[in-house]
């Protein structure tokens, strides 16, 4: 009875069968037709009957882990066996063979092999690595496969390249790897001793030196004070010599191997080739004697004692070293100031040391000051001369006439670049400093006419420029060009330089000689004042310390007198004197008090409440106009930008924040001008550094809040636009009573 053509019911091998290929037996081979594929499957890739396959790589049993290659999921997983393999030895009587152990390594990723064998002490064959990795196939007949993980038991024996390994143990992974593939692990077995190295093992045991050796051990030392090196400062007096002079050495001690070095300091122009180093780096012996002969000076001292040396001859080693050369050395501990030290026949004297050094012999030694030697004429040491100058020849300025003398090739002199870039016009500080002169002679012509002194701190130049006066008869401009001025009693030709006029010798009443023109110095700008009173260390007489000192020292215990001259000054008792009044009575206690000393006392003591130092109106107007002209509407940015930089939602901030973002957001104010905007800004009620930006704001908003344009003009700019202290700034009364509490430490009543 045929069974029904239903799914299930059908014996073709065929059906649902998509490959249908052929494999290539046959082919041609050096143009000979044969046999090439007798392995190969049949059609689709299935086995032939009869045919088995030979599994040409490890075959891992199916579990419940991921379908991953081989080379991925045994990536860096290897079986290591402990081995050993015996090896015949021929022609030597101590030995017949070695059993010479090593480790198998397989790798699963692609099941190759490595064999290495451990290096031994003295075993005077090549040791290492024996087999590379690499696939290895199995011995004939069967070369054509290779060696798999079921291979590699513990107790199995492997034959690699004719050499029969037996694997007697492995690691703990191994051990569960190969459970997991279905092996039976055997238990660990000892490889056999070998004979030799047993004998040689009870030979060395049994060795018993008359004398331990001797172990020198630098390594300690060396790890410590590598790159540790001390610094001393010689002396050394060859002035007994022929042509010879006292020098200067630097001594180097290195603390890793206590060695010494010594270079010679070789001042310019001596005369001396500049040599690499004095004295080589080596120990240095305190007595170097006479130079021994080679082999004298040994670590250790031989004593043959039978036969000659080679065959069958013994020696040892001298415990009681006889003849031993003992030398002594120079180490840190003989090393101190004022010490003198024996250079192979030169005596050195120790001077000084640096810091590093001082550090440590204070740590090592306890030595807590090192008092430095001072060598003098007596101790044979030549103090170096002055060099001698040729005098200046009046060509160009002394400065360059003294370049052209120190070196063949001229060079110009170098200015003060940092004082300089310090002292130049910064924003609203001009750093220079002006004086009101008048001349100093009895002329009636020259009587009247006043001249304006420029100091400039830059470049320590001095311009003199005259205003023009109407209807006076003289040309006024430059009377004097800037530049540096000598001072009168300086020599014209002389091989010293000349002085030249400094800032701390122009001060109010002083007397300078410009040229052979006298000037008496009559009042000083603003300015000028107030940068001498912030940098009094430089002028003395703005010093308000040092002039109150001169007064109590002079009015002494005279109170009644000058509580007697107050009253009379100032009936009225207000606490206030007029300033000649002032002037009268200081230069009638101390009449050595210059008129600067004077005006510095009543600067500090006075009532100027009438100081008037910019126009808001003015400025704002001005700086409206700057932003008109530039179009510039960036305001509400501005004040954005100003509402988020307010962390505390006070509506302030400071100028120098207010500054930088005005020049972030690139506004078209220079920066001389937003300073002086800033520095009269409405600060904020509970902080004076604080300025309300929304009014600083709102003051430069030209669209908004407008202000009616003004005429001005720049004033202050150049030397002819001051003519003496305006009457709103000068000095007009003196508050008496807080300078004679601060002079008498008392308060005083009129």
């Amino acid at each position: 009875m045929a069974l029904p053509f239903l799914p299930g019911n059908s014996f073709d091998k065929n059906l649902g069968k998509t490959k249908y290929h052929l494999s290539h037996h046959f082919d041609y081979a050096n143009e000979t037709a044969m046999m090439v594929g007798a392995e190969k499957p049949g059609i689709g890739g299935e086995a032939l009957l009869g045919q088995k396959y030979k599994a040409r790589n490890t075959v891992f049993p199916k579990g419940d882990g991921s379908n991953l290659p081989s080379w991925v999921a045994f990536d860096r997983q290897v079986l290591s066996f402990d081995a050993f393999y015996q090896e015949a030895v021929h022609e030597k009587r101590e030995e017949q063979y070695r059993v010479r152990k090593c480790k198998i390594y397989f790798y699963l990723e692609d099941d190759s092999i490595q064999v290495l064998e451990p290096r031994l002490k003295n075993a005077g064959i090549p040791q290492g690595t024996l087999i590379r990795r690499h696939r290895i196939p199995r011995p004939p007949p069967n070369e054509d496969e290779f060696y798999t993980a079921e291979d590699f038991n513990i107790g199995s024996e492997i034959n690699l390249y004719s050499k029969v390994f037996k694997i007697t143990d492995c690691d703990q992974f191994t051990q569960n790897f190969l459970r997991k593939m279905g092996t039976n692990v055997q238990r660990p077995d000892k490889p056999p001793e070998d004979p030799y190295m047993k004998y040689r093992k009870a030979m060395d045991e049994s060795m018993q030196p008359l004398r331990p050796y001797e172990k020198f051990d630098t390594l300690k030392q060396f790890l410590d004070h590598d790159r540790h090196v001390l610094r001393f400062y010689c002396h050394w007096d060859d002035s007994d010599n022929m042509f010879g002079d006292p020098r200067e050495m630097v001594l180097h001690y290195y603390l890793a191997d206590d060695t010494v070095e010594i270079r010679e300091v070789i001042p310019p122009n001596s005369g001396r080739d500049a040599v690499p180093v004095f004295l080589k780096r080596s120990r240095l012996p305190k007595d170097p004697g006479s130079l021994p002969q080679p082999g004298v000076v040994t670590d250790r001292t031989v004593l043959n004692v039978f036969g000659p040396t080679g065959a069958g001859g013994r020696y040892i080693l001298d415990s009681l070293k006889t003849g031993a050369v003992n030398n002594e050395y120079y180490t840190d501990k003989d090393l101190s100031l004022g010490a003198v030290l024996s250079v192979w026949g030169r005596k050195f004297i120790i001077c000084d040391c640096d810091n590093f050094t001082k550090e440590y012999y204070k740590t090592k030694y306890g030595v807590e000051h090192m008092t430095s030697v001072n060598v003098s004429c007596a101790d044979a040491l030549a103090s170096e001369a002055p060099r001698q100058m040729p005098p200046y020849n009046g060509f160009g300025s002394e400065e360059d006439s003294l370049c052209s003398c120190k070196g063949l090739l001229p060079k110009p002199p170098k200015r003060d670049f940092i004082k300089f870039m310090e002292c130049d016009r910064r924003g609203l500080n001009s750093n220079v400093l002006r004086f009101l002169a008048r001349m100093d002679t009895k002329k009636p012509i020259d009587q009247d006419r006043r001249f304006i002194i420029s100091y400039f701190l830059a470049d320590d130049t001095i311009l003199v420029f005259e205003p023009p006066v109407r209807n006076s008869g003289i040309i006024g401009g430059k009377f004097l060009e800037r530049s540096r001025i000598k001072k009168p009693g300086n020599m014209r030709y002389s091989t010293e330089l000349s002085e030249y006029y400094s800032a701390s010798d122009l001060f109010v009443g002083a007397c300078v000689d410009f040229n052979n023109f006298k000037f008496i110095l009559i009042d000083a700008d603003e300015y000028a004042f107030q940068y001498m009173e912030n940098h009094q260390g430089q002028f003395v007489r703005s010093n308000i310390d040092y002039v109150l000192q001169k007064l109590a020292a002079k009015l002494g215990p005279n109170k009644e007198d000058v509580r007697a001259f107050f009253a009379k000054t100032d009936p009225s008792g207000s606490g206030f004197l007029p300033y000649e009044k002032f002037r009268e009575l200081a230069l009638n206690i101390e009449p050595s008090l210059s008129e600067q000393e004077v005006m510095t006392v009543a600067r500090q003591y006075s009532d100027r409440c009438n100081d008037v130092v910019l126009d808001t109106e003015k400025l704002m107007a001005i700086m409206q106009e700057e932003l008109r002209k530039r179009n510039f509407e960036g305001f509400g940015t501005l004040i954005s930008a100003f509402r988020h930089l307010d962390k505390n939602c006070c509506g302030a901030l400071d100028r120098e924040t207010i500054r930088k973002e005005f020049i972030a957001q690139h506004v078209p104010l220079s920066d001389d001008m937003l300073r002086a905007a800033l520095s009269v800004a409405k600060t904020a009620e509970n902080n004076n550094e604080a300025i309300c930006y929304e009014d600083f704001l709102n003051g430069l908003n030209w669209r908004d809040f407008p202000v009616p344009p003004v005429q001005y003009q720049a004033v202050g700019g150049g030397a002819d636009s001051w003519c003496g202290t305006k009457p709103s700034n000068q000095v007009t009364t003196v508050h008496y009573e807080p300078l004679l509490q601060r002079i008498f430490g008392e308060s005083t009543s009129a």
